[in-house]
């Protein structure tokens, strides 16, 4: 039995993607899968693709690829870069937030983006 998070991926792909207008079919040959493939991803009977293919039906659906990328299970692969090269301060940062609002994490986040903005 799939878990709960890979049933909601296929449900939220195939609502974005009818919303969006495209043909089960029509949508696969776009991402380069099969209908079957995805059909089974969209009734949560198969393992949601892979980071990249998810980030590529993200963008053709214009959807938050963050979002879909954590509700389909994966990580983008920027990520574990960032995260080995800074060691100690990145995972005690993520830790860190874990505990903090989701108001909280946006300010955080202005924060360190006004910081790098000041830095360019």
């Amino acid at each position: 039995m799939k878990d709960k998070r890979q049933k909601q991926f296929g449900q939220v792909l195939r609502e974005r993607r009818v919303e969006m207008g495209y043909s089960l079919r029509k949508f696969a040959g776009v991402v380069g899968v099969s209908p079957t493939y995805l059909s089974q991803v969209e009734q949560g009977n198969a393992d949601p693709p892979t980071a990249e293919r998810v980030r590529k039906m993200a963008e053709i659906l214009d959807a938050n690829v963050d979002e879909w990328t954590a509700l389909a299970g994966r990580v983008q692969e920027d990520l574990p870069h960032i995260i080995q090269s800074r060691p100690n301060t990145i995972p005690e940062l993520l830790r860190t937030t874990k505990s903090l609002t989701p108001e909280q994490v946006r300010r955080l986040l202005n924060q360190a983006k006004k910081m790098k903005d000041e830095g360019e």
